[in-house]
């Protein structure tokens, strides 16, 4: 039996691709934060500057050197990106020699912290033990840090840019350059899963840098062809990372 969706984008792109942008210096920095069992990153700049690290951006070259080699058919025709930084090098790095200019879309933002940027897990429960309880109630999905969002309002987003997809990209083969909790909110969206199946997805899959999440059009809209494929950063000269399982989320950079 079908999945009853609002967004199934019947009409639009024949194919759609969300790629998480390569590793960051917030990922190193939460990485190392992590094994020191620190309460905040080394890092002392906003959200939306943190830039790609040196393998960060050999991963966007990597795709850049297999977008160069594909069949037209596999290229993008429209590249759309988070305007944060390590999000649009990547994208600009990836599709720099095809001659395609990337639209920067803040819809496609990473998911805002609030007053939870920069802190790991241990961090949160250390210094706002209550709002710890508090998201233990609510869960991962609907709570909202102080001041931040919640994937909920992530999947706003994501509804409405979907939205203006709908028309004049037809036969487009739209390239999203972004973060892990937009891609999931996409997964949410496209493929009709409820709370527990999201939750579920994100407790048991580690999304990897510039890795491909591929949608193509089928007879009930666009149709979960590959999910997080980190192949073509494999076969080149860059390290693979990947993001860290759920169970030791630090609501850090994604």
């Amino acid at each position: 039996m079908p999945v009853p969706r609002l967004v199934g984008l019947q009409e639009g792109p024949v194919s759609l691709t969300l790629v998480r942008h390569g590793e960051s210096i917030g990922n190193v920095a939460d990485a190392e934060a992590r094994e020191r069992h620190a309460d905040r990153l080394d890092l002392d700049i906003r959200d939306a500057d943190v830039e790609l690290s040196g393998n960060g951006r050999r991963q966007a070259d990597a795709l850049c050197a297999w977008l160069s080699d594909a069949d037209d058919s596999h290229r993008p025709t429209t590249v759309v990106s988070s305007p944060y930084r390590r999000a649009a090098d990547t994208a600009l790095r990836a599709v720099g020699g095809l001659g395609l200019d990337v639209v920067f879309d803040e819809r496609l933002r990473e998911r805002d912290l609030g007053l939870f940027d920069g802190l790991t897990g241990q961090g949160i429960r250390s210094q706002y033990a209550d709002e710890a309880k508090r998201r233990s109630k609510v869960g991962k999905f609907y709570y909202q840090p102080p001041s931040g969002e919640s994937w909920a309002d992530v999947v706003l987003r994501v509804r409405s840019l979907l939205a203006d997809l709908r028309h004049g990209f037809e036969e487009a083969r739209v390239w999203l350059f972004t973060h892990q909790a937009v891609i999931m909110s996409f997964r949410y969206v496209l493929e009709g899963l409820d709370e527990e199946r999201l939750l579920d997805i994100d407790r048991t899959s580690h999304l990897g840098n510039v890795s491909l999440t591929t949608y193509t059009r089928g007879d009930g809209g666009l149709e979960l062809k590959a999910f997080g494929d980190t192949s073509i950063v494999d076969a080149h000269d860059a390290e693979t990372t990947r993001e860290p399982p759920a169970a030791e989320e630090a609501e850090a950079s994604g």
